[in-house]
């Protein structure tokens, strides 16, 4: 009969206390110790050899002891039990507190009541209607590589347009560079309209399709002009003392990659080039609009009962995603051996170098492992969402797919996705071309009336900050209390109803979060402008409202 791991520490101590107890009360103990003190070879190399045998012995029943406990015999030693939120239970969990979530008639929370804090945004200095920046001439020129997926593009594009505004220098339509993970080979062209952009930054920076002729003619071609290094989060002064004399000289400099190249904190007037160039400059060409203005009527068209609203989620649990995060979920040997291959395939020997800690129970309790759908699922139930909320899923491709939606959609029956709200003929323009389908998420979620991101990153950085400018610096966002999350759905015992309380404290702590709090222009940023857009784009957004009647995120004019 197998022993149970209690009975095996006992029965190992027990043995070991056998095997190294030294009996007292024997004579011969004594007569030994005589020996040994006359210095008395024979009887030490005795002794050791009895010493000896019994370390043997003792490591031998470790041994044997592990593998009744199925356990490593090294590990039998130094056992602890996992720590709190370190494994991933919560299929377990779900399983156990399926009936109550089902048979819950507790009062439903309605989409139009989510959202109970209200303030205005403070009045600060008269906008100026128009910021002319510096010239330094018609022919110097900027030319930047935007690299990333489509939001960290995005925030190339509108650092290059400040840039070029603080450095007076012509900008050409930024280059967007081919990443290994996103694949996409789209143009600017292909996702933002290039008239438009010109056309509302004229007057504040000039911007051109190509350098001149005798431009192109000295480097043949922009790809074999060599790169100038700038350092991240590099300062407007960098730009004006390292940058310049060097674009004075050259008469046309390049940059790559761009994205975190340029610092928060800005002079006002260069900050303000950065919001003309996200929220006015940057419109999605027509195909993609039109597209997206069709998902935001069909998703909107049969739920009448929810007046029309509806809930969006950003969930990042795409394989390339669970890979990356070195997260363990329920999958087994075969999930691990899948992962190990993806990480290679994606990174080469990135997560295998010496340097490389890999511990994903820590990554758990600190809020760092992706989301699964059934963990979004039942933070929304728990939150007071009804099965009758619709929710509209921005994301890729999902792991397992078909095993992990299931159980959201068990529980979320009005779940829609961009696949299943079209005809497969609207989407196969799109199909290949990650950006592209991003930015089709990327306005729903902007229509939505609560907006739930799950893991970070640049997609809800950049649609946390968008909202905020449409709902007078509300973000309308459930930002999960992940840490809170991983205790929670580790505990096997916890009850539905105290699940609920701890979820309903988590979505009014988002409402509080998701409030704008107003700052002086001359405050010091530790944020992003991209996410928290006021005060520096209040002159943008007055310019903006007061030209526009309808809600901006339902007739998307100019995005």
């Amino acid at each position: 009969m197998a022993l149970d791991r209690q009975q095996s520490i006992t029965l190992t101590s027990k043995l070991t206390c056998n095997v190294n107890t030294t009996d007292n009360n024997n004579p011969s103990f004594h007569s030994r110790r005589k020996v040994r003190r006359r210095g008395s070879f024979a009887a030490e190399l005795l002794h050791g050899r009895k010493n000896l045998l019994g370390y043997l012995l003792f490591f031998l029943l470790l041994y044997l002891t592990g593998l009744i406990t199925f356990v490593d015999p090294i590990s039998a030693i130094f056992y602890k039990p996992s720590s709190p939120g370190s494994v991933y239970k919560s299929h377990e969990i779900f399983d156990k507190l399926w009936p109550q979530i089902q048979s819950d008639n507790s009062s439903a929370i309605q989409l139009s009541t989510v959202w109970k804090y209200k303030r205005k945004l403070k009045e600060h200095k008269h906008c100026l209607n128009t910021y002319t920046a510096r010239r330094l001439g018609p022919d110097y020129y900027l030319i930047v590589d935007a690299n990333g997926g489509l939001n960290q593009q995005r925030s190339s594009i509108c650092n290059a347009v400040a840039v070029a505004g603080l450095l007076g220098a012509t900008l050409i339509i930024p280059r967007f560079e081919l990443h290994n993970v996103w694949k996409d080979p789209s143009l600017f062209s292909d996702i933002y309209d290039e008239d438009h952009f010109i056309n509302i930054l004229q007057g504040h920076v000039n911007v051109v399709r190509e350098l001149p002729k005798d431009l192109m003619e000295k480097y043949d071609n922009v790809s074999n002009m060599k790169y100038l290094k700038v350092p991240a989060w590099a300062s407007a002064s960098f730009y004006l003392e390292e940058v310049l004399p060097v674009l004075q000289k050259r008469r046309v400099i390049r940059i790559a990659p761009f994205a975190n190249r340029l610092a928060v904190n800005l002079p006002p007037q260069i900050q303000f080039l950065r919001c003309l160039a996200n929220y006015e400059a940057l419109k999605f060409v027509d195909p993609i609009l039109m597209l997206a203005r069709k998902l935001v009527k069909r998703m909107t068209k049969n739920i009448l009962s929810s007046g029309g609203e509806f809930i969006s989620v950003h969930l990042r649990f795409e394989e390339d995603m669970v890979a990356f995060s070195c997260c363990v979920y329920d999958g087994g040997v075969a999930e691990r051996i899948r992962m190990e291959l993806v990480r290679e395939e994606g990174w080469g020997d990135k997560f295998k170098r010496n340097n490389r800690v890999i511990e994903p129970g820590l990554n758990r309790i600190n809020g760092k492992c992706p989301m699964t759908p059934l963990e979004v699922g039942m933070m929304l139930r728990g939150m007071g969402f009804t099965n009758n909320t619709p929710i509209y899923l921005a994301s890729g491709k999902l792991y397992q797919a078909e095993k992990y939606l299931a159980l959201l959609r068990k529980m979320f029956p009005l779940l829609e996705t961009k696949e299943s709200l079209t005809k497969p003929d609207e989407l196969a323009s799109f199909q290949g071309f990650s950006s592209r389908l991003a930015a089709l998420d990327y306005m729903v979620c902007l229509s939505s009336e609560a907006f739930v991101t799950t893991q970070g990153g640049n997609f809800p950085h950049f649609l946390m900050g968008h909202r905020r400018f449409l709902y007078n610096g509300h973000a309308k966002t459930i930002k999960p209390d992940k840490m809170k999350l991983a205790r929670l759905l580790y505990n096997t015992s916890i009850s539905w109803s105290s699940f609920k309380d701890e979820m309903k404290l988590m979505l009014a702590e988002s409402d509080r979060r998701s409030v704008m709090v107003p700052r002086s222009v001359n405050s010091n940023r530790r944020d992003s402008l991209y996410s928290s857009p006021f005060p520096e784009c209040r002159c943008v957004w007055e310019a903006w409202n007061s030209t526009l009647k309808l809600p901006h995120a339902v007739n998307m004019q100019g995005h």
